[in-house]
């Protein structure tokens, strides 16, 4: 993919499409367009009651786009939960040319002023899609994504696309859906308008959580 541009990015996810790389050290950038999409509905939202706990607790403190490139390098660093990671350097400065142009976004969660959890995405339209996210303190990027869902919904947007389906994501409320169907949804999202909203009250934050459905 000699040549990928921000402009050219965008475009590809407008019509279903993202990239990936082998591995860490491959330059080589490959576009991805499985047959089922994992997606998490935003009105569908869920929040297992431990974490709904932790949430309220406000254990961490939580900023958006602070630290855009810190969180996708945090993402592309391996963990004891997966050992290699897709994050190369191209994938790295083609997301930090989005963020600088306003697509990109991060939610970012600090303890003790150290960045400990985190996750970053792609705004287009109405539709959000999520790359990847990061934790090295328990919960981080549980309470990450609680936050975003919440920014999301307050923004207008309808699509939350998560490319795959983890067992991370199943608490969430997280499905895979056909190639075509995904289609549909995106088609719809990219005709709206949406905001990114950086800041979020506190009652809005309950307001939200309140909104949700609560799982063991």
């Amino acid at each position: 993919m000699v040549g990928l541009s921000p402009d050219i990015l965008l475009r590809a996810y407008a019509v279903g499409l993202f990239p990936m790389a082998e591995h860490h050290d491959d330059p080589t950038l490959y576009w991805i367009d499985p047959e089922k999409r994992g997606i998490l509905p935003l009105d569908r939202f869920r929040i297992p009651r431990r974490l709904r706990k932790t949430v309220r607790r406000q254990c961490f403190e939580i900023k958006c786009d602070s630290a855009f490139e810190d969180v996708i390098r945090l993402c592309a660093t391996p963990a004891d939960d997966r050992k290699e990671t897709w994050i190369n350097e191209e994938f790295i400065k083609l997301y930090v040319d989005l963020f600088e142009i306003g697509r990109a976004h991060s939610v970012e969660c600090w303890l003790d002023e150290q960045l400990v959890g985190g996750l970053y995405g792609v705004a287009l339209g109405g539709a959000f899609f999520g790359e990847s996210m990061f934790s090295r303190v328990t919960d981080a990027s549980k309470v990450a994504l609680v936050h975003l869902v919440a920014r999301l919904k307050k923004g207008d947007f309808t699509l939350l696309d998560t490319q795959f389906v983890t067992n991370h994501l199943n608490q969430f409320g997280a499905v895979e859906i056909h190639r075509s169907g995904y289609r549909q949804l995106l088609s719809s999202a990219l005709d709206k308008t949406a905001k990114f909203h950086r800041e979020i009250e506190g009652s809005e934050l309950e307001s939200f959580i309140q909104s949700t459905t609560q799982t063991s």
